[in-house]
């Protein structure tokens, strides 16, 4: 069955643009206008990936991605005109697990939720578990369980914990922990992996103020903590 995406914009020539690319790819596509339109088709349909920007009338993107991921993990990609480092990481703290500015090229939308749903299908590695500080991680299944109970990790979230894991005890840079997260294919800012960690942290940690799984390497990056 085709996946679905669903593009939502408030300018109609975007999603209709969008919505030709992604369905000459092979993908079924749904569309809204507004935030409180795009949050009632998404938990209606429940697609496969968002592509969702950030100033809309109505709920602007931002509030649709928090409300989201209150009860769901599913993949959020920001199409947002706001250019600040700052901003984009606002929208990765909230759980958006990439952004793109405009202007953009539609088939690199394509191309980056095409590698958002290969994370989200499990395709990180052979059948595996990966063990460490009271985590699991079943690679097969895409699940996460902390101290024996299931905690909602996005695709991007779960593929930084896979790479940190494989390297537990050893520290990874920001790049490093950007290539394993979303592939060498696209070019993105290294201080966005500082908010997918915060948002992990939150996740998997007891005291996310001070965390014994996810430790800051002071200078270097981060490193997951060695085998209990």
């Amino acid at each position: 069955m085709p996946q679905r995406i669903l593009i939502v914009d408030d300018v109609r020539e975007i999603v209709q643009g969008l919505a030709a690319y992604f369905r000459q790819a092979g993908f079924e596509t749904l569309a809204a206008y507004d935030g409180r339109s795009a949050l009632d088709l998404a938990r209606r349909e429940r697609p496969d990936l968002i592509i969702l920007d950030w100033m809309m009338p109505e709920l602007d993107g931002l509030e649709v991605c928090r409300q989201l991921r209150r009860d769901s993990a599913v993949p959020i990609i920001m199409l947002t005109a706001r250019i600040e480092e700052t901003d984009t990481l606002i929208g990765l703290e909230l759980g958006a697990d990439d952004y793109i500015a405009k202007p953009f090229r539609a088939r690199e939308v394509v191309a980056r939720a095409r590698a958002i749903l290969r994370r989200a299908s499990g395709a990180l590695a052979p059948s595996s578990m990966l063990r460490g500080a009271g985590l699991s991680l079943d690679l097969d299944r895409h699940t996460a369980e902390v101290d024996a109970h299931p905690v909602d990790l996005t695709p991007t979230e779960f593929a930084i914990l896979v790479a940190l894991m494989r390297n537990a005890g050893r520290p990874l840079s920001r790049a490093q922990i950007l290539d394993a997260a979303q592939g060498d294919t696209f070019e993105g800012y290294e201080r966005t992996i500082d908010a997918h960690i915060k948002n992990l942290r939150r996740k998997i940690e007891t005291d996310p103020a001070t965390p014994r799984r996810i430790l800051t390497v002071f200078g270097v990056g981060y490193k997951f903590a060695a085998a209990e």
